[in-house]
């Protein structure tokens, strides 16, 4: 009897540490999951605030026209790389003003978002500079799409075909942002995230006849 006691002891002692394993385990995994579920969200949510400047213009006041006017001046920050619409990438660059009035593009006022060994970097001041951390998270997948909506402005004066010059363009734009990424300690955690982007400075090309 005693023998049969100490096996079915044996038994729950097992049972129990069994239990407390996978318990220690789930527990393990919802934390890592959470983890990496954050850092996403964090990461996506750094890159949508970021791309949101795209095309601010600290002297936009120069590219409106009013009554004598010396002309109206294109807006130097509206590039964005990609530029084709629909066209999917694994890297972003654009640049908007830092609050200084002028009309030119300095180091400093380029921005942008890349993937690099597993990593998105974000270019600050110039530089690249690491978003993510590849030491918890791996990133396997980062894609920046482009939609591009043009629309054409009205003057007040007649514009466009019968040999008149082209009337004015505005074309709004918005980006997908679509982050895929594991966990570095567990392959088998893995976390996506996605969100739309409306850039908020749109280009306008063109002029109204004078």
């Amino acid at each position: 009897e005693l023998m049969v006691g100490v096996a079915i002891g044996l038994f729950v002692v097992a049972g129990a540490t069994m239990l407390v394993a996978n318990q220690l385990g789930d527990n393990r995994r919802l934390l890592l999951e959470t983890q990496i579920q954050q850092d996403l969200r964090a990461a996506a949510d750094i890159i949508a605030r970021d791309i949101r400047r795209s095309g601010y213009w600290g002297a936009a006041q120069t590219g409106v026209w009013y009554a004598g006017s010396p002309g109206v001046t294109a807006n130097p920050y509206t590039a964005v790389t990609p530029a084709v619409s629909g066209a999917a990438a694994s890297a972003v660059t654009f640049d908007y003003s830092r609050g200084a009035e002028n009309n030119t593009v300095d180091a400093t006022e380029q921005s942008g978002f890349r993937l690099v060994n597993g990593a998105i970097q974000m270019r600050v001041g110039g530089n690249w500079q690491p978003l993510t951390d590849d030491r918890s998270l791996l990133i396997t997948n980062f894609q920046i799409t482009l939609t591009a909506q043009p629309i054409t402005l009205s003057c007040f004066l007649p514009c466009g075909g019968g040999g008149l010059p082209s009337c004015p363009t505005q074309t709004l734009r918005e980006m997908e942002v679509s982050i895929n990424g594991r966990a570095v300690n567990d392959p088998a955690v893995q976390r996506s995230v996605r969100s739309n982007v409306r850039l908020r400075n749109d280009v306008v090309t063109g002029a109204c006849p004078t």
